[in-house]
């Protein structure tokens, strides 16, 4: 059925504007076309094709969580787009001084075009969304991280040339943003997805409702369960993340011993389709969630996975930002 998704090249008007929260709010045919038009982007840059869609345009880029490939990310993808991007640090605005959101999403929404924030609590992000009068778009939240999704999507697209009917499997903590907004693209773009993490690190139960009701739409399935090899079997796709996330480094000790039989290696992946590949979004703890031998052989595509993000935060600004 969603092969049959030949997306046109005329804007979606109804995305202008609009805020990237979480991939739940946006439909099939929505993901589908901004996949479409980050490999239009990627195709142009690769030809050296200038396409400054956002000449004139300014992006904010409030930091509560320190970034790599976010930062990286969003502000070269403003630069080859044409527009600029201000990189505003909680310490250095009056946001981390006690300004209230509402305020902070007022000012800015006088100053820029659109606001990209990487912070800690998802509910800040959507307080900052209904208080702004532009665009807001999630960099991450403890909940979420929908714009590494889109980039792990792309990355999947490339190298299996299909998204529907392959299964995606998760192993390790499921109480994880990667995680929640994993589930919500899979079942979205048709695919099936497992995941397998210990008891008390579950996904978040509403998230993994509403991802059982969209998989009903899309004919994909929802497995959550303990035990790894039971998902990892037959998997075309096998992720993970760190074990320990900015913010949890007092339970580093305890996580190590929780989580030691979710470890990706060679004998889990075994379990795995023969041409599976490794993803991850980086940064990795080798000889923890995953072993050197995985991440670093031929079955990982993690670099391609890092570059994407670039492809992929331009798509979500061309669609949210262009005229």
């Amino acid at each position: 059925m969603l092969e049959a998704y030949k997306l046109s090249k005329m804007e979606k008007n109804h995305l202008k504007g609009k805020d990237f929260l979480q991939l739940s709010d946006y439909s099939t045919d929505d993901i589908h076309y901004l996949l479409d038009v980050a490999q239009e982007l990627k195709a142009q840059q690769k030809q050296g094709k200038p396409h400054p869609y956002l000449s004139g345009k300014v992006l904010g880029m409030i930091f509560e969580k320190s970034s790599t490939r976010t930062r990286v990310s969003f502000e070269v993808g403003m630069l080859q787009l044409g527009g600029h991007a201000i990189f505003l640090s909680s310490k250095d605005i009056q946001l981390g001084r006690g300004e209230s959101i509402s305020d902070t999403a007022k000012v800015l929404s006088r100053y820029v075009d659109g606001i990209m924030i990487r912070t800690f609590s998802h509910d800040s992000v959507e307080e900052l969304a209904e208080h702004a009068s532009i665009p807001v778009i999630n960099g991450l939240t403890d909940l979420q991280h929908p714009c590494q999704v889109l980039a792990d999507l792309l990355t999947i697209l490339e190298h299996k040339g299909k998204l529907v009917g392959l299964k995606m499997c998760y192993l390790g903590d499921g109480n994880n943003n990667m995680a929640h907004s994993l589930m919500e693209g899979a079942v979205k773009t048709g695919m099936n997805f497992s995941i397998a993490s210990p008891e008390g690190y579950l996904p978040n139960g509403k998230v993994t409702g509403k991802a059982i009701e969209a998989g009903k739409l899309t004919g994909s399935t929802v497995e959550v369960t303990n035990n790894p090899q039971e998902a990892v079997k037959d998997a075309d796709v096998i992720v993970t993340d760190v074990w320990t996330s900015m913010g949890q480094e007092e339970e580093t000790e305890k996580r190590l011993k929780v989580f030691e039989s979710y470890q990706v290696n060679e004998d889990l992946c075994k379990l795995a389709k023969n041409d599976f590949i490794f993803l991850h979004c980086l940064p990795a703890h080798r000889g923890e969630e995953v072993t050197a031998d995985i991440i670093d052989g031929p079955h990982s595509v993690v670099f391609d996975e890092a570059e994407n993000r670039l492809h992929a935060q331009k798509a979500i600004l061309k669609l949210l930002l262009a005229k």
